[in-house]
């Protein structure tokens, strides 16, 4: 600590061990100790005591869509990153639709980080993109670092990047299942969702029944199964659903290599609060009732749901007309995320 040029003091730092009183020693913005409350401070550190404030490590934030290239008018690295840093995120992992082009070979994986340099402020990494035609495309972008694929099960609201079906699915696992790699999963069935009542118009009851949650506990069955049957890595992203996760349980203890993330709107906010033709609240899948919260908070705490992140997901204004059905599905959570969840924690 002799050489520390900072010190932060709380009576509520969040280390693995716990919550505790301590000191952090920061040198250079890297974190080089974890010391005792009252450890001295040396004279030549900056003392700040955050009193009873907590102190805890960067967030990491695994699902958001930046959007650039191409679409930075919705959003690009600037602005994503300063928004991140401002709501406590240090990490954040970009999707790769909704930029153009999307990031599904390396050439385009090239694309992406020359759009990023020099204009981020946190750290920032990439998943690639599962598509039905790039199926010899994921190896390159794995040993090209992205962490991952994303896939869809369903239309994903932009052409240039289509879903998989369950050939594709089936296929995709395998070759992603040959190097150990990781399949993030947009599950919702396209059959039950082609089923479901399609009234479009303001209402946002006539919207939440035209995302049933059989659609996404249909997929996320489909998902296990391959899953078990390759012993394939998977990744059910922003589970809405809590009827799934009896499903994802059995097959956690089955041996299926699954992990499940779930979002802050989908904690903290309600079906039945939603006003019509408030379409900023509309995301894919979306979110339910009230009644659906309990169960997500449980799953959580019980280790079965095992993070949340925000599927940061902007548009320009005018997208987010008063018709669910046309308007854009996404929200903006990224500077938001860490109060809305502590606060309704």
């Amino acid at each position: 600590m002799s050489d520390a040029g900072l010190v932060l003091r709380s009576t509520r730092v969040i280390t693995p061990e716990g919550t505790r009183a301590a000191s952090v020693a920061v040198t250079g913005g890297t974190i080089t100790a974890v010391l005792p409350y009252e450890a001295p401070v040396p004279g030549t550190a900056r003392l700040t005591d955050l009193g009873d404030d907590v102190l805890l490590p960067g967030l990491v934030d695994t699902h958001v869509h930046v959007n650039e290239p191409g679409r930075s008018e919705w959003e690009g690295f600037w602005t994503a990153t300063r928004a991140a840093a401002a709501g406590g995120i240090t990490t954040l992992v970009d999707m790769p639709l909704n930029s153009l082009p999307p990031t599904t070979t390396t050439a385009h994986l090239r694309t992406k980080r020359r759009a990023a340099a020099g204009r981020t402020h946190v750290d920032v990494g990439f998943w690639g993109g599962a598509l039905p035609g790039n199926v010899e495309d994921l190896r390159p972008l794995h040993e090209a670092g992205v962490f991952g694929f994303k896939a869809f099960l369903s239309p994903s609201g932009v052409d240039e990047f289509p879903h998989l079906g369950r050939d594709r699915l089936a296929r995709t696992l395998e070759e992603v299942a040959a190097f150990d790699g990781l399949l993030i999963v947009h599950a919702e069935d396209p059959d039950h969702l082609a089923a479901a009542p399609q009234h479009g118009g303001p209402r946002y009851a006539d919207f939440l029944a035209s995302r049933p949650r059989d659609a996404e506990d249909t997929a996320v069955a489909l998902l296990l199964a391959q899953a078990k049957r390759l012993d394939a890595r998977v990744h059910i992203l922003h589970l809405s659903s809590s009827d799934a996760l009896p499903l994802i349980a059995g097959a956690r203890s089955d041996g299926v290599r699954v992990t499940v993330e779930t979002c802050p709107h989908y904690l903290t906010l309600a079906a039945e609060e939603v006003p019509d033709g408030a379409s900023e609240f509309k995301c894919c899948p979306p979110i339910r009732e009230a009644a659906n919260q309990g169960p997500l908070w449980q799953a959580l705490a019980d280790g079965v749901i095992d993070c949340v992140v925000t599927d940061h997901s902007p548009s320009t204004a005018d997208l987010k007309t008063a018709d669910f059905a046309t308007a854009w599905g996404g929200i903006s959570g990224l500077q938001l995320s860490l109060p809305a969840v502590w606060t309704e924690a």
